[in-house]
């Protein structure tokens, strides 16, 4: 087995792993990022496809109402300077 440095931590993987992740990280991003999608798919042990489906449904019909006009769009700085008045992100660490 090699290990393969993750920073802090070290992962002992067998050889075809370590091969398989080097060549991974040769390709383009956007190829990358979809071995991602798939391997963590992969991890999935009982994904549910309807949940999924109704997920990007509601996330294009939010598109849609923007577009629309129906909804409007609120800044990131103003939504996290509100939730950090109410702390719910600081025992977490996130700010």
């Amino acid at each position: 087995m090699l290990e393969y440095d993750r920073g802090e931590e070290k992962s002992a993987m067998s050889k075809k792993g370590t091969q398989a992740l080097e060549e991974a990280l040769s390709l383009p991003p956007s190829e990358r990022a979809e071995v991602i999608d798939i391997l963590l798919a992969s991890l999935d042990s009982c994904p549910d496809r309807k949940i999924d489906e109704l997920w990007g449904q509601e996330a294009e019909d939010r598109i849609d109402a923007f577009d629309r006009g129906e909804i409007k769009a609120i800044p990131a700085s103003e939504v996290f300077n509100a939730i950090k008045k109410v702390n719910l992100l600081e025992p977490i660490g996130y700010f």
